[in-house]
């Protein structure tokens, strides 16, 4: 029962956390519940039994009404930290998958940072602000990560809302098109010679507050 419980406190407060953002989410899912629901009962009724239809339907309307809400939830988390320092670091971070993600690797006076990710594509160097002032914080770190790991591939991704920037949305997509170009222990490796390179963030000016790892903090932050 406690469990039953948690799950459903968890859902009741994903549902309100999502419906501030889309005020109609309620009309939206009982919609893609109806209308799935009907384009599978009626022809199954048709040319089986209502019966069977309905024990068709309702699953699969179900199971959409599911998705749509869960894809909504994303995105208003989405909205929800868009913006706040560390953002793109902590989207990477709830995703599945094997990303070593160090936050703020480098940081500027106008909060504008660069975080690190390592995983299979080799190393992504994430920025978070103006194109006009991220470009030589990229650069800087590139050269700085390619004395370390020589021959390990680096990409720069730019986190934003500017032309030739990726929203927070589009980073999973984003990062499931990078090659895949190491091996599990490769990527293991990369990381230990990259701790070396130690902490930025403790000796450079940073932002006021602690710095969110999580969509979870950025929220609480943000109350």
């Amino acid at each position: 029962m406690g469990k039953i419980r948690s799950s459903l406190k968890a859902i009741g407060e994903n549902w309100s956390m999502t419906q501030r953002v889309y005020r109609f989410l309620w009309a939206e899912v009982l919609g893609i519940f109806l209308l799935v629901v009907a384009v599978i009962a009626v022809p199954v009724s048709l040319f089986i039994n209502w019966l069977t239809a309905v024990l068709i339907a309702l699953p699969l309307g179900l199971l959409a009404a599911t998705f749509w809400f869960s894809r909504r939830a994303t995105r208003a988390a989405y909205a929800r930290i868009e913006g706040q320092p560390g953002a793109a670091a902590a989207v990477v971070d709830s995703l599945r998958g094997k990303w070593a993600v160090t936050p703020a690797v480098a940081v500027s006076r106008n909060e504008d940072m660069v975080s690190r990710v390592v995983g299979k594509p080799g190393v992504i160097l994430l920025s978070e602000g103006a194109p006009s002032r991220v470009g030589h914080m990229l650069a800087n770190e590139r050269k700085k990560t390619a004395r370390w790991v020589p021959d390990v591939p680096i990409y720069e991704i730019q986190v934003g809302n500017a032309e030739g920037q990726i929203t927070l949305g589009q980073i999973q997509k984003t990062l499931s098109k990078l090659p895949r170009n190491l091996r599990g222990s490769e990527v293991t490796e990369v990381r230990r010679r990259l701790e070396a390179l130690g902490n930025v963030q403790q000796s450079m000016p940073i932002p006021k507050g602690p710095m969110p790892t999580s969509p979870r903090q950025v929220r609480r932050q943000r109350r």
